[in-house]
């Protein structure tokens, strides 16, 4: 059997329909692939920074349904956030470079889900941006505004000192903002948000300087100002430090323990040990040169070297607090928030700043003479007996004033937790005939004596005051109405209380007259049981 070919035309033909099919193909293939492609782009989700909000989400028209949106903190906090025209901003305040983490997932269509899954989920990693000031030490013209600036935009800024902030915010975030007009020069705290949902960030000193030819200087607290005892004080110059002091160092009058230090280029700070300066003093820098200062809100720079402060005594409510706590008065004293901390700072602070609380008779029947001298936060004479006692115990001049080493000693004794072992007495005397002395002490009448108070023309003055001077024996001399002098030696039990008046004995033939030259006259066995009760500071009432 013989075995033939096909004919020509049929195998071009077969050939040609072949290549037409794979063409097709192809072109199938690359249309399917195109359309995947497009697809794809035209389902994606993208999750990006954001120069406003705190991220951003760009979904494509085919990307389907936004189903989530969560963000937390590295500690694993949950942030509220909203959605809105694909920015994602938070409900709650961010501290300034706080890292977060945002996870975004996107329902896809129906009939995409079967390709590419049900949901795309995207993550970014995120920081709250952070405020930077441009220059912490400004040239300002004379008079003129104080702009601080920036390096990158802000929202809201806040600028004093601790405790006294002023709050800005701004309608359009900007790089620049006035803090208005200040004095010729001047140091203030800043801190600024960059975004409205952050919180303020750290705050940084920025200090302002006129034109001169003399470093300035510009000091915080001001040069004039009040300073607290154990406040620090910022000297910031124009210049930097080295070029204006070279190694030396201010000197501060009186003495106060504490270190300088460097806290920047421009900047030195001195920060007080213990308790600081003495309330109620005038804290002087020394400079180890002349620079330039402003002395106030509108004041021309003049030159100096010498600079004060002025530091406020210790408030009288804080006082009478330390005092009714450690057992010096008949009253006590409980804070209606935590206690004061037994350390220098907060006792110091506490003293300038009395924490708020109340006091209470500690008897339940003290004489309504006693009660009626007593005014919380004022000066008063139970006050001043009890610091009386106080000085004496501790060595000071028994003065009743309350100064700068009776602060000392009180807030010595208030980190130590001392407390006075010896009840609260008091004693008080009725000139009406028949004349009596009463001695009261812890709640109860421990004695009751008659007495003789003073004649006319030297009576026993009505009042109340401190014993000042409390010896057993000794001799009392004066002068009588008539003009004459007397000298009484081995006079016992004497506690003096006004000028010359006291209480003590003297050997009468009666009591409960007017017999004295202005004293107190009792009894010997009264006034040797009396004696042991009425130190330096007990008060004496003398009434009708």
């Amino acid at each position: 059997m013989a075995l033939g070919s096909a004919p020509p035309d049929a195998a071009f033909t077969q050939h040609r329909l072949k290549r037409t099919l794979l063409g097709v193909a192809a072109g199938v293939a690359a249309a399917g692939l195109c359309f995947a492609v497009l697809v794809w782009v035209l389902s994606g989700v993208s999750l990006a920074s954001d120069a406003n909000a705190l991220a951003r989400v760009d979904t494509k028209p085919l990307a389907g349904t936004v189903r989530l949106v969560e963000a937390w903190t590295s500690a694993g906090r949950r942030i509220p956030v909203a959605l809105k025209q694909g920015r994602l901003t938070p409900l709650v305040k961010l501290r300034p470079g706080e890292a977060v983490s945002v996870e975004v997932r996107v329902r896809r269509p129906g009939w995409l889900s079967w390709a590419l899954g049900t949901e795309r989920v995207e993550h970014l990693s995120v920081r709250a941006p952070v405020s930077s000031l441009a220059q912490q030490w400004i040239t300002t013209a004379r008079g003129g505004e104080v702009r601080v600036g920036f390096q990158a935009p802000v929202s809201a800024v806040a600028y004093g000192v601790a405790g006294h902030m002023r709050h800005l915010r701004l309608s359009t975030p900007a790089r620049t903002v006035s803090i208005g007009q200040q004095p010729p020069t001047g140091t203030l705290e800043v801190a600024a948000a960059a975004r409205p949902w952050e919180t303020l960030g750290t705050r940084t000193q920025v200090s302002w300087f006129p034109p001169s030819r003399e470093p300035v200087l510009a000091t915080l607290p001001a040069a004039g100002a009040q300073t607290t005892p154990a406040g620090s004080l910022y000297l910031t110059f124009s210049q930097p430090v080295a070029a204006v002091l070279g190694g030396a160092r201010p000197r501060l009058s009186p003495a106060i323990a504490g270190v300088w230090r460097e806290a920047n280029s421009h900047t030195l700070v001195f920060t007080p040990a213990g308790y600081g300066a003495p309330m109620g003093s005038e804290v002087r820098l020394q400079l180890p040169r002349a620079v330039a200062i402003a002395s106030g809100v509108g004041a021309s720079l003049h030159t100096t070297s010498e600079i004060g402060w002025p530091v406020p005594a210790g408030s009288m409510l804080r006082a009478q607090q330390l005092l009714a706590e450690q057992g010096y008065l008949p009253v006590e004293w409980r804070p209606s928030s935590a206690a004061v901390a037994h350390t220098a700072s907060a006792e110091v602070k506490a003293a300038v700043d009395p924490p708020p609380g109340s006091f209470a008779w500690r008897y339940p029947n003290t004489p309504q003479q006693l009660q009626g001298l007593w005014s919380a936060g004022q000066e008063n004479d139970i006050t001043r007996g009890a610091v009386m006692k106080f000085e004496n115990l501790h060595n000071l001049t028994a003065d009743g004033l309350v100064g700068a080493a009776v602060w000392r000693a009180l807030l010595h004794d208030a980190i130590a937790g001392k407390r006075l072992g010896e009840p609260y007495s008091y004693v008080y005397v009725h000139r009406e005939i028949p004349e009596v002395m009463t001695l009261w002490s812890a709640g109860r009448t421990v004695l009751t004596s008659p007495a003789n108070t003073g004649i006319a023309g030297a009576e026993t003055e009505l009042g109340t005051y401190p014993v000042f001077e409390h010896i057993p024996e000794g001799t009392m001399s004066g002068t009588n109405p008539d003009g004459s002098h007397y000298e009484d030696p081995g006079i016992k039990w004497i506690s003096y209380f006004h000028g010359g008046d006291a209480l003590h004995n003297f050997d009468r033939a009666s009591f409960g007259t007017p017999q004295s030259l202005g004293c107190v006259e009792l009894p010997l066995a009264a006034s040797a049981e009396i004696w042991p009760y009425t130190p330096i500071g007990t008060l004496v009432t003398i009434e009708t």
